[in-house]
C-alpha cells in the first residue's frame, strides 16, 4: 500500500510545472578596457626577458595578464582579448609576442 502511494505522488509530482527561475542580468567588463596591442611590443623581440620588462610591456600593451611561453611547452587555445603572450628560446631571449 505504501509504494502504491509513494507511486502515486511521484507520478503526480512529474506532471507539475516548475516556476520559472528568475535570472540575473550579467554584467560583461568592457572588453576595451583591457585590449591588447602587440605591435606596441614588438621592439622586445630579440631582448633578454625579464620581469621588469615584461612589467614594461604590459603597460605599454594595455593588457591585463601576461602568459610566459617558453620553448616547447603547451598552450591552451582559448583567445583574451586582455593577454599578452611572450614566447622566448633556451636562452630567455624573446622570439614572439601576441595576444590572445
Amino acid at each position: 500500500m505504501r509504494v502504491l502511494a509513494l507511486l502515486s505522488i511521484t507520478m503526480m509530482s512529474a506532471c507539475t510545472t516548475a516556476s520559472p527561475i528568475s535570472t540575473v542580468p550579467v554584467v560583461q567588463p568592457d572588453a576595451s578596457a583591457f585590449a591588447c596591442n602587440a605591435d606596441a611590443a614588438q621592439y622586445a623581440v630579440g631582448q633578454k626577458s625579464s620581469a621588469s620588462l615584461a612589467e614594461e610591456l604590459l603597460k605599454k600593451t594595455g593588457s591585463k595578464t601576461l602568459r610566459w611561453m617558453p620553448p616547447r611547452s603547451m598552450a591552451t587555445m582559448d583567445f583574451r582579448t586582455d593577454r599578452l603572450n611572450i614566447a622566448y628560446d633556451d636562452a630567455m631571449v624573446i622570439t614572439q609576442i601576441s595576444c590572445g
